[in-house]
């Protein structure tokens, strides 16, 4: 592949647990996952992102790793590892592995040995403190998932960090012993022939714990520029960092073409602008198209010299594209198509999460019991004993909760919905029941087809790589109007992003009669005046100067 290779490339993520189960025991694996190797090349998809298949105890679904080097046996083993890193090179696509190395599990042998004695070699692996003064905590930090951030081993009467779960104890990157360990499992996994890493919540491996500095700590771009040296340097891989405390003026100290740390970033301030500012993503604002907007902009301002970003609207910890943006009721296929259109004409790197393709919707739970996500039942107890209304928590968590994208893929309308023969993990979602990618790759207009056409646009068409990237009518509330220029040729993306028809004066600088390249209503060959544009249409227009 020729360097810079992700950037024609359009991923695609496969949370394994729910994409596809071949022996029948209700939980995706990673035969299953090789058995729709054909689907994703058909897709167009350029490469994997494969979230955590390692040995692990399961306390966060997968992201509580206690062998980096080991596969959870309900997922497979190596050797079937081997084989879809194998099949899906034949195909053109590689496997970009999650990289975890915030945390580890605390069943992890590192860990295991650290709490044992204050002397263990690698007791410093970890982050430890004394107890408070009174015998608790050493502060009152509280973790993500709810309940304190620090949790007592009382093998030594200290603490460990522990930032998610109480299973999940941080490492301690200021050791210098651990990041070696680190490199070296990092080389391994590339050695075996995976494309990259997506790193999770990398902004957290630079902290200064005293300093009360978790995110974007002093020592994170070392740490990124050393790993960049001792792993990367040399290798035509992807890396892409997740970072939910990134702000815009962090994109070029990340992913800069000199700066040697990453190749591109998944930010999530249009995520977390949708969230209550202090009931957080339990009680979600509706959902407002301008404001989505603002944020996308900002990220291509940017990132318009230099830097490079991840482009997504779903992912495994949150809720389904078109359930959060669209309209999953009344405009299901032509929503997720509008929503579609309006983010890969962007520059970046375009993730597609599984089940996205053909226009999945959120899961739906009656009962708290119903729910498996650490998260969501952490907090559920929380929110209980702060005097929430269960039915207001239950809504939020519908809207909003990790487990809502996480049901099973819906690749037929049988039994099992074609992801098992067996009894799914979690419940099937009865709103996906007439929704399914057989169903859909039947429709010549379908969502898939949809997808297909747009991904090989994003692969041939270098203004959508390289072209500058200017936004009119930006006071429209409903209606994203941008395009991308390259020398004489130019792309232009309108799309009214809400379900009532939305009018607009287009701005003599828009103006654009040309070729109509992708449409979810019908095709136009020019936009100028006033303009009228139905519920979620959406149109690309090329033109040559």
């Amino acid at each position: 592949m020729a360097p810079g290779w992700w950037r024609r490339r359009t991923g695609y993520q496969v949370w394994p647990r729910s994409f596809c189960d071949f022996d029948g025991d209700g939980i995706g694996d990673l035969p299953g996952i090789v058995s729709k190797l054909d689907h994703l090349a058909d897709l167009g998809v350029g490469f994997i992102w494969l979230s955590p298949v390692y040995d692990s105890p399961m306390a966060d679904m997968g992201y509580d790793i206690s062998d980096y080097r080991a596969i959870w046996p309900p997922f497979g083993t190596m050797a079937d590892m081997d084989r879809l890193i194998g099949e899906a090179a034949v195909r053109d696509m590689g496997v970009v592995m999650d990289l975890v190395v915030n945390h580890t599990s605390d069943r992890h042998p590192w860990f295991l040995e650290a709490r044992t004695d204050r002397t263990a070699p690698r007791r410093d692996w970890y982050v430890w403190r004394d107890p408070a003064p009174d015998g608790g905590p050493p502060d009152d930090r509280q973790s993500y998932f709810g309940g304190p951030g620090w949790r007592l081993a009382p093998e030594t009467g200290q603490y460990y960090l522990a930032l998610f779960t109480p299973a999940q104890p941080d490492l301690n990157w200021e050791c210098a012993a651990m990041r070696a360990a680190v490199w070296d499992m990092m080389r391994w996994w590339l050695d075996r022939g995976v494309a990259g890493f997506r790193m999770d919540v990398i902004d957290h491996i630079g902290k200064d714990v005293d300093a009360g500095l978790i995110e974007n700590g002093p020592r994170l771009h070392d740490h990124l520029r050393e790993m960049h040296r001792e792993v990367l340097a040399g290798r035509n891989v992807l890396t892409v960092g997740e970072a939910w405390s990134a702000e815009p003026a962090d994109a070029v100290p990340y992913t800069g073409r000199d700066r040697g740390e990453l190749d591109m970033l998944f930010q999530f301030r249009h995520v977390t602008e949708g969230w209550d500012p202090v009931q957080g993503k339990w009680r979600p604002r509706p959902h407002d198209p301008a404001a989505l907007r603002r944020v996308l902009y900002s990220w291509q301002r940017a990132t318009a010299e230099d830097g490079w970003t991840a482009l997504f609207l779903g992912n495994h910890d949150l809720p389904r594209m078109v359930s959060r943006y669209g309209d999953p009721v009344a405009h299901r296929v032509r929503s997720a198509k509008a929503l579609t259109l309006a983010l890969h004409g962007l520059r970046g790197t375009p993730f597609v999460y599984q089940g996205d393709e053909f226009g999945m919707v959120n899961g739906r739970f009656d009962r708290i019991e119903e729910f498996r996500d650490v998260e969501t039942l952490t907090h559920h107890r929380l929110a209980m004993e702060a005097g929430m209304a269960e039915a207001e928590f239950i809504a939020g968590a519908n809207t909003n909760g990790r487990d809502t994208g996480r049901t099973p893929v819906q690749w037929t309308d049988g039994p099992g919905a074609g992801f098992t023969n067996g009894t799914p993990w979690i419940g099937l979602t009865p709103a996906n029941a007439h929704i399914s990618a057989e169903a859909d790759a039947a429709d010549a207009n379908g969502l898939i087809a949809f997808h297909r056409r747009l991904i090989v646009l994003r692969r041939d068409m270098a203004i959508l790589t390289d072209g500058r990237f200017a936004a009119h009518a930006e006071d429209h509330t409903s209606v994203w109007i941008y395009e991308r220029r390259l020398g004489g040729e130019r792309l232009l993306i309108a799309a009214n992003l809400t379900g009532t028809e939305a009018q607009l004066d287009m701005p003599p600088d828009a103006t654009i009669a040309g070729r109509p390249l992708l449409w979810t209503v019908a095709p136009r060959d020019r936009l100028e005046g006033t303009v009228t544009l139905a519920p979620w249409e959406a149109v690309a227009i090329h033109a040559l100067d």
